[in-house]
């Protein structure tokens, strides 16, 4: 008995994903870190850094959690789990400010509970990728004979799923994560197996259209005005964007500050706890100034190393997979970190407009972190789920003897 439970332990274990944990636990390490850290500059009375390790003890239940359920299991609840989240996007919409659904900082897109607020759109990003990867996986698996009509037929029933989710978010004025869910579409269309006759043009058409809007942002806002309805006041954020320090102490109060606190981190940075610009909730969205400011060039190069330890695993992971459910929701969520690091840091250092998009398992947060900790669970469940080929020798070698 002692050693038929040995034996199950060793497989539990081997079934882990460490490779994956042991990213997610050094990403816990500097987050809570650089958050305690953020504190210094006596902005707040309570510490975040403490109230992260919550966060995160209550994150890896959720994805161990998830863990122990099987993708197939997963796949039958997702209708109802999509279904779930778009009424809560509504609720937002519908019910009126209270304590319930209040307004903060200028958006009603929390709901809250006691002493927490989870917002939906969040686990939003999560839900899509699961109901795409379903939708991709399903398709193929009926199409028998693939041609330019079945693959048009496929777009068109992702843009079905993402359409309504994408709308509701956009009615909470959230532009930020509408764009983070046309990152996660492309990279879960690029290994749904549509052709490149279809998406060399897609992908063209949509990078000359998002050209065409920055460019007329800039030299012709008038023109933005007239066809969106888009005030010109309202592009205040790009205009601080090109030009921050004509706008420092308004709308590029936060990005000169971010480049001044970077900047003078010079190689090494100013040490933990010795932080000198101020910038106002630096915790949140503006946590990698703290990292340029006090672990300096060197330290934002370690934590950009385990990003990029993160993304590659993942898409070994993807690459590896023979399932196209979990290959495909693997790169959903791959290009959702992606775009999450491009954004959150290009941002702080003027390569991007600023956005209220969170470095992923970075930033303090309750509700951005559960959710990338839920797609940890589901990717957690696609490695331990997932057949290893020691397990397939050792049928083997006893099938043998």
């Amino acid at each position: 008995m002692a050693s038929s439970r040995q034996q199950t332990q060793k497989s539990f274990f081997r079934r882990l994903d460490w490779q994956l944990i042991g990213l997610i636990f050094t990403l816990c390490i500097i987050s809570v870190t650089t958050i305690h850290s953020a504190m210094g500059g006596g902005q707040y009375s309570m510490d975040f850094g403490v109230r992260q390790i919550f966060y995160y003890i209550l994150g890896a239940i959720i994805a161990f959690s998830i863990m122990i359920v099987s993708p197939k299991k997963i796949l039958k609840y997702v209708n109802v789990v999509y279904a779930f989240f778009i009424l809560l996007l509504i609720g937002l919409i519908v019910l009126p400010e209270s304590s319930f659904t209040p307004i903060i900082n200028g958006a009603k897109s929390w709901y809250h509970v006691g002493p927490i607020s989870v917002q939906p759109s969040e686990f939003m990003k999560i839900v899509l990728i699961l109901s795409v990867a379903k939708v991709v996986a399903q398709h193929n698996r009926f199409t028998f004979n693939k041609s330019l009509e079945t693959d048009l037929m496929l777009l068109l029933k992702i843009f079905a799923v993402t359409i309504l989710p994408m709308a509701l978010i956009l009615l909470q004025n959230d532009l930020g994560t509408t764009l983070v869910f046309l990152a996660i579409i492309a990279g879960i269309v690029i290994v749904s197996g549509v052709t490149w006759k279809i998406l060399a043009p897609l992908f063209g058409s949509a990078i000359l259209l998002g050209s065409s809007i920055i460019l007329s942002i800039i030299y012709n806002p008038s023109f933005i005005e007239n066809v969106s309805g888009i005030k010109t006041y309202q592009l205040g954020r790009i205009n601080s964007w090109l030009d921050p320090y004509s706008y420092s102490t308004g709308d590029g109060f936060h990005l000169t500050e971010s480049m001044k606190a970077i900047g003078s981190g010079q190689l090494i940075g100013k040490g933990l706890n010795n932080g000198e610009v101020y910038i106002p909730e630096n915790h949140t969205d503006f946590i990698f100034s703290v990292i340029g400011e006090e672990l300096g060039f060197v330290g934002a190069v370690i934590v950009l190393g385990v990003f990029l330890l993160l993304l590659l695993h993942l898409i070994r992971l993807a690459v590896t997979s023979d399932d196209l459910f979990s290959k495909a929701f693997i790169m959903g969520y791959a290009s959702l970190l992606l775009f999450h690091i491009v954004q959150n840091i290009g941002m702080t250092i003027q390569l991007l407009p600023i956005t209220g998009i969170p470095l992923p398992f970075i930033s303090y947060g309750g509700s951005s972190l559960w959710s990338l900790m839920a797609g940890v669970g589901v990717i957690l469940s696609i490695y331990y789920h997932t057949p290893k080929k020691y397990d397939a020798s050792k049928t083997q070698s006893r099938t043998t003897r």
